[in-house]
């Protein structure tokens, strides 16, 4: 098959043995594969990625200097069976899944394993079941949307709303985008949404944004007071850069929560005592739950969660390395889709 790999902190386009589905597993054939944010990390900071895993007792087992197929926001087409699988999807269904394979081979994160190749090939390897079908009439580019847009639905979930809070969502790029959208789905008002880029702002207020700022101009805690006046605020830091969330405990009025869904892969400094004097609430989130996953793909599917204005390139394996690096331009783009059968 062809695909990008990522190899030697690279990518580059290749021709590899077709995988072979194992016990309890199934081939599909990729259809749409977004790039995600955190793929333009992990092609930088592999090593950190790695090593922030093992810190954290998680059973993440990619090897970057060995290949890696990346890409984990897919929809795909069955295509065939391993042994001990049900077959209950019939081959030619288009599905989505939670990037994980459990298998003989141990767990592995999809688009970040060594053993099975992600979305940026032209075939992968899924669990049986772990498979979505996807809901007749949703087209392909949008059901791929699935897995970025419950990482927003996750984020919202762990930040606990209560009736009369007040939501600033600080970056709108994909994270904060799927943020500003699973807000609007839980009717939070108002939401405000901070980005230099005023590409960006205006997809924000597309996808559900009451207001949108430039922090260039006016401090995003500030627009949120405006809004809000003195209602409790919640915080969600959407960048990962360092010293974001120091600043962000600085700037957030007292006892605001903050919800940190944006990908840091430096280390970073923060005060407590900052935190302590103004009681704040400091909440990471990672991923999502089966169910957030589900009623993602289910809110997406019956038009809850608007994404069709976030597609906004398409490339195939030979385009994912430029797009790699349009992507570092945060005004050009929101998410590119990966088509590897594209030519």
């Amino acid at each position: 098959m062809r695909a990008t790999v990522m190899r030697r902190s690279a990518l580059v386009v290749d021709t590899l043995p077709d995988p072979e589905p194992g016990p309890g597993e199934v081939l599909v054939r990729t259809l749409a594969c977004g790039i995600c944010g955190s793929d333009l990390h992990a092609l930088r900071h592999a090593e950190k990625l790695a090593e922030a895993a093992r810190e954290a007792d998680m059973p993440f087992t990619m090897d970057p200097a060995r290949d890696v197929v990346m890409g984990h926001e897919f929809c795909a087409e069955v295509v065939d069976f391993g042994r001990d699988t049900q077959r209950t999807v019939k081959p030619g269904t288009r599905v989505v899944s939670m990037p994980l394979v459990l298998g003989a081979r141990g767990l592995h994160g999809v688009g970040y394993s060594n053993e099975y190749p992600g979305g940026y090939g032209e075939l992968m390897l899924l669990s049986e079941p772990m498979l979505l079908p996807v809901p007749n009439g949703l087209p392909t580019e949008h059901a791929a949307l699935t897995e970025p847009m419950a990482v927003g639905l996750h984020a919202v979930a762990k930040a606990r709303l209560e009736p009369g809070d007040a939501a600033l969502v600080v970056g709108c790029g994909p994270v904060g985008l799927a943020v500003v959208a699973a807000l609007r789905l839980r009717r939070v008002e108002p939401i405000v949404a901070a980005d230099f880029s005023p590409t960006r702002r205006a997809l924000a207020a597309t996808v559900g944004a009451h207001v949108v700022v430039d922090p260039a101009v006016e401090r995003g805690v500030d627009a949120l007071g405006r809004a809000a006046g003195a209602r409790p605020a919640v915080v969600f830091e959407c960048v990962g850069v360092p010293g974001l969330l120091g600043r962000l405990m600085r700037e957030a009025p007292r006892e605001a929560r903050i919800v940190v869904a944006g990908v840091c892969m430096e280390d970073d400094r923060i005060r407590p005592m900052l935190g302590i004097n103004k009681e704040l609430s400091v909440q990471f989130v990672l991923g999502y739950r089966p169910d957030e996953f589900a009623d993602t793909l289910a809110a997406i599917a019956d038009g809850r969660i608007a994404v069709a204005p976030l597609v906004t390139g398409k490339v195939g394996v030979e385009g994912v390395a430029e797009a790699f690096e349009t992507l570092a331009r945060p005004d050009a783009h929101a998410k590119i889709l990966v088509e590897p059968w594209r030519r």
